[in-house]
Formats: C-alpha cells, sequence, structure tokens
C-alpha cells in the first residue's frame, strides 16, 4: 500500500486510492487492493480528501474507494461532498459499505456513486467492480422534452422527471410473508411520502397468484391484461388507466383476472414497465414472483434495494442459499440483496436469536430486517383488505415496516415534487 498524498519516487503508477476514516479498520479491503493493484493504490483520509481530488495527480486516477461503516454516519453529508467532487472531477466511485444504513447509503449513490459493495468484501466483489470501471460510460440521456400542459378535465399522471426508487420483493419459500410485506411497505412509504408530495407504486408482478388485489381489497380489472400484452406500445395514458389507487394513498397495478404464463412479459417489457413507473412515481415496490423467471435478472438490475424475505426454518435457508449461488455464478449484483427475516424471534427468545445467528453465519449473509411474528393482526388485516396502519397501527410488525420507510423515504423522494 502507497500512502498519499505524498508520492514517493520510482513507485509503481497509482491507479487508485481508498478514502477512509481508518483503512486498518477494512483489513479485508486492503488485502484486496493489494491483490488487484499490487503497490499501484493508495489511501487518503477523509480529511485530506478535498485538496486531495484537485490536485492534478487525481486526475491520472481509475478510480476511489469510499470505505464507510455506521461509524461514519454521523458525517455521511461531508463524505457525500466527497463523492461529489469526485464525480465532478470525472472518476469512478466505489463505496465500500459496512452496516451502513440505507438512508447512508443512498445518500452517496444519489452524490454519484457508480456502484458499492458490502463489507466483508464477497469473493470477487472488488474484482467485478474494477473490471464494469474498465467499461466506458453510457452516454448521458438527452434532456426530456418539455412535458405538454396536463388536460385539467380528467386525472393523470403526466411525466414529471422523477426517478424512482426501484424495490422488489421476493419470498424465498411459500407463506414467507412477502406480499403482505410489499403491502405494507408500499402503505407506509405512501404516508412518508406525503411530507414532500412524493407518491408510491405498487406493481404485483406475481401474474398468476398475485394477492395484492386482495389484501387492498381492489377488483382485477381487464385493463392490466391489455398492459401486459401491449407494454412495447405503451402510453402514460395507458399506464395510468391499468392502475387503481388505494384510500388516496397509492397507485396498485394488481395481478390479472386470470392466471396468465410468467412469460407473457420478457426482459424488454418488464425493463419498460419499471421505466415508465419510475418516472412518475418517487417509489416503486414490485411484488415478485416466488419463481425465478428471464426478467427476474431485469428487474434485480433495475433494483436499489432487492428484499429477500426467508423464515427460520431449512427451506428458507436452503433456497437462499440457492439463490446467493445463482446470482454468484452469473455475476449479477447480488450485494443488492436485503435479507429480511419474518416472524423472527424476539429479544427474550434466547434459543431462536441463536438459531438466527447460525442462519446468518451459514449462509454468510447479514439479515439487516427482522419482522416480529404478528398473526393476528396481519390475519385481521387481510381479511378486511386493509394494511396494519389502519386495522393495527401499534402492531410490532408495522412498527418495523415503518421506521423502513422512513429510511427509505429520505433519500427517495425526488428533490422537485410534482401535483397530484
Amino acid at each position: 500500500m502507497t500512502s498519499m498524498p505524498a508520492p514517493i519516487p520510482d513507485q509503481a503508477p497509482i491507479r487508485a486510492c481508498t478514502v477512509s476514516r481508518d483503512i486498518q479498520n477494512f483489513d479485508l479491503l486492503i488485502k484486496d487492493m493489494e491483490a488487484e493493484l499490487g503497490d499501484g493504490w493508495g489511501d487518503i483520509a477523509f480529511a485530506d480528501a478535498p485538496d486531495f481530488l484537485d490536485r492534478p495527480e487525481a486526475r491520472d486516477l481509475e478510480f476511489i474507494a469510499v470505505a464507510v461503516g455506521d461509524a461514519d454516519e454521523a458525517n455521511i453529508a461531508e463524505i457525500g461532498e466527497i463523492v461529489g467532487a469526485a464525480t465532478r472531477h470525472d472518476l469512478r466511485v466505489l463505496v465500500i459499505a459496512e452496516r451502513l444504513s440505507p438512508i447512508a447509503l443512498h445518500q452517496l449513490m444519489r452524490k454519484g456513486a457508480d456502484d458499492f459493495v458490502p463489507y466483508p468484501l464477497p469473493e470477487g466483489a472488488l474484482h467485478e467492480a474494477i473490471e464494469r470501471f474498465g467499461r466506458p460510460r453510457t452516454a448521458p440521456p438527452l434532456p426530456p422534452a418539455r412535458p405538454a400542459p396536463a388536460d385539467p378535465t380528467r386525472p393523470g399522471l403526466p411525466r414529471s422527471g422523477r426517478d424512482g426508487l426501484v424495490l422488489p420483493v421476493q419470498g424465498l419459500a411459500g407463506g414467507v410473508g412477502a406480499s403482505t410485506f410489499a403491502v405494507n411497505l408500499a402503505m407506509e412509504l405512501s404516508i412518508e411520502a406525503r411530507k414532500s408530495a412524493g407518491r408510491v407504486c405498487l406493481l404485483d408482478l406475481d401474474l398468476q397468484f398475485g394477492s395484492a388485489a386482495t389484501y387492498l381489497d381492489l377488483p382485477r380489472k381487464d385493463a392490466v391484461f391489455d398492459l401486459l400484452s401491449g407494454i412495447a406500445a405503451m402510453d402514460g395514458d395507458g399506464f395510468l388507466q391499468a392502475l387503481q389507487r388505494y384510500r388516496n394513498a397509492f397507485h396498485v397495478l394488481t395481478a390479472p383476472a386470470d392466471i396468465l404464463p410468467l412469460g407473457i412479459v420478457g426482459p424488454d417489457e418488464i425493463n419498460t414497465l419499471i421505466d415508465m413507473a419510475r418516472s412518475q412515481f418517487e417509489f416503486v415496490v414490485i411484488d415478485m414472483p416466488k419463481t425465478l423467471v428471464n426478467w427476474t435478472e431485469a428487474v434485480l438490475n433495475k433494483s436499489h434495494l432487492y428484499f429477500a424475505l426467508l423464515e427460520l426454518d431449512m427451506r428458507s435457508a436452503e433456497n437462499a442459499r440457492r439463490v446467493i449461488r445463482v446470482l454468484k455464478s452469473e455475476g449479477l449484483p447480488r450485494e443488492r440483496l436485503r435479507f429480511a427475516l419474518n416472524r423472527a424471534p424476539g429479544f427474550t427468545d434466547l434459543s431462536g436469536r441463536g438459531r438466527m445467528r447460525r442462519l446468518a453465519d451459514s449462509l454468510d449473509i447479514d439479515i439487516g430486517l427482522r419482522l416480529p411474528d404478528c398473526g393476528k393482526a396481519v390475519t385481521k388485516a387481510g381479511d378486511h383488505g386493509q394494511t396494519l396502519a389502519e386495522t393495527a397501527a401499534r402492531a410490532p410488525l408495522r412498527k418495523e415496516i415503518r421506521m423502513l420507510a422512513r429510511s427509505l423515504q429520505d433519500f427517495g423522494t425526488a428533490s422537485v415534487a410534482a401535483p397530484q
């Protein structure tokens, strides 16, 4: 490792540098940097980074790796300025995140970071990131044309230049509560988004057995089939006609009335559908089918965080292991997965908490979201076609999802609010 910013004569050219509070806290990152770059990298502290990035030698770097942990969250705004400065100098930025909250992580991503990987680094993650940095950036999109004024005589969702947060939810086994989580996350996000005039959309893409319509007591519209069978020709009006509004809180694309083959849409159609939703909503929650289909990869690549729900049993553990293996073998961004344990053991359940730790250790994952068991409250809400916020506002499960929604709200809301 080369100390920065002071140059050392006759050393290898500096290709990259880490930026951290103390690089010794990231010993595995040091080893991976040395394995990938040899002596061709250096380290600078957060306090020295702004001055260094203004120096001519910084222009020769291929990328910087910003290593942050939960202890750095109090200074996340200053670290975000470092990321923004690097981006303005056309430097690639990789965030190395150790136990960083979603809100802090996305603040850095919105400042212009190109990619992030969790710490401890998954095997090969740094190598894959460097390879991606070696590819040319795609050309920036042309500015969108000014939208036509909305017709005041009928409701609509005019394109607004939003760039919504995509949050798919997938159950790793039957009955783990993925749809319940997706529906209630959409509701809690809509409550939080009211503070900034934000909007939320729930897409039920479990095209065969999607239950969002049942949980919310909404009819299944024929317009959903028309939309899915003609996504290539979809426009804003067609998208709007297929949506329904749940209690003036959030919009829902229900599963179709009839059971359809999951292959009725492909990756291109799903990309188009998600792009349309992102352009008009600050948050796009997606209830995924339990089966991995040919467009699951498209959703994963579009996602910001991909919630994978499991329970404390062998079927969930085995399915999680298989999913991780698939993502790794296909080179997909598995760092976007956020594992959520439903019916998690309580604080006093020492045996259950021990099993939870052993599950996480055996899978080499971090179970960052632990959802309490509120079976009766969930059943009551489902039977009444309502969310937990309406039927069991004080339920521990509702409180946990509300805390998550609050952390997502800060970075998911568009900076310019559009009229409802």
